[in-house]
């Protein structure tokens, strides 16, 4: 009886515990409300202010020094191209006749030299032979330079007649300087001396690049933190299909309408078709100024020999096949590789080649489209490589 009396005890608290526990009211989670005070706005204000001026500060001391550098870092860059344009002859080397990388590197800088000789050789025949033939023109070339000198003086003339001149102006006399040719010509010497001095270190440069590229990249990657590794690996790994893809991209361009310019200038009877052909071909690739560059050869070559019906043919071809490759080429083989809006192109165009000249309109391109893969696999970086895409 007491073992009864004393389980039933045992159940009456354990159910009093329980009915207790429920009828208790349920408590609200606590909410804790961090309110800014004015010295943690102002540490947070000073803190944005620093970090915006430390990035001017990175930004204008970069640009600094990409303009008082810019023939280093003109033959960094050109040697990169070149070595992701012999890569392949290194890599067939290896894998066809088991050819370290450093013979198979030196293969190809010596294949590159002996092309690079031997385009210079030819073109230099082609000019002694054209400067050869030069006096036969001079009297129609003259004759162009007297129309063009006598439109000139008629256009002078009746500004004066509609401005006419103050007598302060009459009475004013006229000092010419003297040009000194001693001046010019040594400074003109010493930047020829400059830009041969730093070419000449562009085949030794593609030799390291094309022999070391492995060790470069797995070295450049082990300068991220553990985290950062794979995305740096897959970003260089995109730089490097990009380039190597702009640069065939372009060599196919190149070709194509090199053999349309050379098919339309032999069918025009201007001399040396394939020679002049080859050349606005690949001239017509530079940004902006492509349509310019690549009517010199064929103009030049038919001063003397053409007609003013085969010039207005000379610039309708070359127009022609330069909107089709901006149109139509360009966009079929090169516009998923770089994945750049016109504008983006546009301004890359404009800041590069007013930072670099004519070099930086070649490089904008590439230059523009490693920095977008670069903003797209950098968190905070993304807004900037979305804004530069399609």
């Amino acid at each position: 009886m007491d073992r009864e009396r004393d389980s039933q005890g045992i159940v009456e608290e354990l159910s009093n515990s329980v009915s207790a526990a429920n009828s208790a009211p349920e408590r609200l989670p606590e909410v804790i409300v961090h309110r800014n005070t004015p010295v943690e706005i102002e540490r947070r204000r000073n803190s944005r202010i620093q970090t915006f001026s430390l990035a001017t500060l990175a930004v204008g001391a970069a640009l600094t020094l990409m303009y008082f550098a810019q023939l280093v870092l003109i033959v960094l860059m050109v040697s990169v191209l070149i070595a992701f344009v012999l890569a392949p002859i290194v890599e067939f080397c290896e894998r066809r006749f088991r050819m370290p990388k450093s013979v198979g590197a030196g293969i190809a800088v010596t294949l590159l030299v002996i092309v690079l000789y031997g385009v210079t050789w030819v073109s230099y025949n082609r000019a002694i032979d054209f400067l050869q033939q030069l006096p036969k023109y001079s009297e129609e070339v003259r004759g162009i330079a007297m129309r063009f000198r006598h439109r000139a003086e008629q256009i002078q003339k009746t500004t004066e007649s509609v401005l006419p001149a103050t007598r302060e102006d009459r009475e004013a006399v006229k000092v010419r300087q003297t040009p000194d040719w001693t001046d010019w010509l040594s400074r003109t010497a010493a930047n020829l001396t400059e830009i041969v001095l730093l070419a000449s270190f562009v085949p030794f440069l593609v030799y390291f690049m094309l022999s070391w590229q492995e060790h470069v990249r797995s070295q450049t990657v082990m300068l991220f933190k553990f985290e950062h590794r794979n995305t740096a690996y897959v970003t260089l790994g995109m730089i490097s299909s990009m380039i190597r893809g702009f640069i065939v991209g372009n060599v196919i361009v190149g070709l194509f309408v090199s053999v349309l310019s050379t098919l339309a200038f032999g069918w025009m009877g201007l001399p040396y078709p394939y020679f002049i052909g080859f050349i606005s071909g690949f001239l017509t690739l530079v940004p902006y100024l492509g349509v310019v560059l690549a009517l010199l050869p064929p103009v030049v070559s038919g001063i003397g020999q053409a007609d003013a019906e085969i010039f207005f043919a000379i610039f309708a071809v070359v127009l022609g096949l330069h909107l089709f490759a901006l149109n139509v080429l360009y966009p079929k083989i090169l516009g998923k590789r770089l994945q750049l809006n016109p504008l983006a192109i546009t301004i890359a165009l404009l800041f590069w080649g007013w930072l670099w000249g004519a070099m930086g309109l070649i490089l904008a391109v590439p230059i523009t489209a490693a920095m977008k893969i670069v903003f797209d696999h950098v968190d905070v970086l993304r807004p900037y490589g979305a804004w530069l895409g399609e």
